[in-house]
């Protein structure tokens, strides 16, 4: 990032959420990256409005539990925004099951697809998003049942098998599809 890109996004996080709210680092190729953790969740919106202004691109956001075996509750969910090639990440905290975080569907749309699958698979509450529908799973599985049931870990290894199915769909009629899964 060039170093007028990089003092207009430190001025503008700094504006919206106080001093001090970037940390820089480099890796071994001299590569930077910013980071930000929010002190709230009401600064997310202020930080994506803030990103926004200065044209970051976001480029996924990454929801996780603290404790991966999830047996404390808590999660995180980081926000990785590209600006002029440096990877800034904004993480927020969601210290029990029951926090909420707001929508930045208004500054970055493709934000959408991820806070519905978070909302869906995971459960997390997300506030003020504009089309709050599912994406996946039919209507009579249980919303964040994947979070329960199965770490993020094991679905993303390829072991999303019959057994998983069985699974999600214990106590209801299985669809013919989930019945055939390998």
């Amino acid at each position: 990032m060039n170093e007028i890109a990089k003092q207009a996004l430190e001025s503008a996080l700094t504006k919206a959420l106080g001093p001090d709210s970037v940390f820089w680092n480099k890796d071994l190729n001299g590569n930077s990256f910013g980071w930000v953790r929010l002190a709230d969740n009401d600064g997310l919106a202020r930080a994506a409005a803030a990103l926004a202004g200065v044209s970051a691109r976001l480029m996924v956001i990454t929801a996780y539990r603290v404790d991966k075996y999830a047996n404390y509750p808590g999660r995180e969910i980081a926000y990785h925004f590209d600006l002029d090639g440096t990877v800034v990440t904004v993480t927020a905290s969601l210290p029990t099951d029951e926090d909420t975080i707001p929508s930045i569907t208004r500054w970055f749309q493709n934000a959408d697809w991820h806070e519905r699958e978070f909302m869906e698979l995971y459960d997390i509450k997300v506030t003020g998003h504009p089309n709050p529908v599912r994406l996946f799973l039919d209507a009579n599985v249980e919303q964040g049942a994947l979070d329960r049931l199965v770490p993020l870990s094991t679905m993303m290894n390829g072991a999303c098998t019959k057994t998983l199915w069985e699974k999600v769909y214990a106590g209801t009629e299985m669809p013919d599809w989930a019945k055939g899964a390998q």
